[in-house]
């Protein structure tokens, strides 16, 4: 399930496009200032944003300008950016993808057509990032084999990898154990039990958590479930 923040200072235009966009499968954060939209960027769980040009606390093209300067480096942080604003003239409009956002869209809008953009925003998303993972503590690259914990080289084995993408490509998602194993081991022929799933799944955890950063979650007598 994605994770779509509405930065809208209009409390019922936020409330509305939050129950359209919730009804339709994503997970949904609202957030009514440039403080707050800061706030929720920075814990780490926002994979596309509908953000108002005109905010309590400042403009919209500040929110991405800030987002390129603070985390320019960070593969976490390269969100897609949907301005939604009654601001229709050109200037605006052309400083909004200056400031880095993927598309401009003047109110009233359609629904239907926002939710189109979002679908294509979302999709490029998942595509540029299949092979990588990035937060301000976490950074795992699939194609390279390589991981850091806050900076630090990180060693996994091959089955601690395959774990770390399945999790990783299926973010909130409850994995459970019988789809967990079929996914990680039977192309290889070789017999596990849950018992065996849990050690390896606790020697991950071990690695890449400690206690202000937790990644994966034990449902009890299900599966498990990423997080982030």
């Amino acid at each position: 399930m994605e994770h779509i923040l509405i930065v809208e200072d209009d409390r019922e235009l936020n409330q509305g496009l939050t129950y359209t966009l919730t009804k339709s499968g994503y997970f949904v954060l609202s957030a009514y200032s440039l403080k707050e939209a800061k706030e929720q960027i920075e814990q780490g769980a926002v994979e596309l944003i509908l953000l108002d040009v005109n905010l309590p606390d400042g403009e919209g093209f500040a929110l991405c300008e800030w987002m390129q300067e603070t985390y320019q480096t960070q593969e976490r942080h390269r969100i897609p950016v949907l301005f939604l604003s009654a601001r229709d003239l050109e200037e605006d409009v052309l400083k909004g993808y200056e400031a880095g956002a993927l598309d401009y869209i003047t109110k009233p809008f359609s629904m239907k057509i926002l939710q189109k953009k979002i679908e294509i925003a979302l999709q490029k998303t998942r595509t540029s990032r299949k092979h990588k993972y990035e937060d301000e503590f976490l950074s795992v690259d699939f194609d390279a084999f390589r991981t850091k914990i806050a900076g630090k080289e990180c060693a996994l084995t091959p089955t601690e990898y395959r774990l770390l993408r399945l999790f990783i490509e299926n973010r909130a998602q409850l994995l459970t154990y019988s789809v967990m194993l079929d996914k990680l081991w039977d192309c290889n022929g070789a017999f596990i039990d849950k018992h065996a799933l849990a050690v390896n799944v606790n020697r991950l955890r071990k690695k890449i958590e400690d206690e202000e950063h937790q990644y994966i979650s034990n449902v009890y007598g299900m599966g498990y479930q990423w997080l982030r």
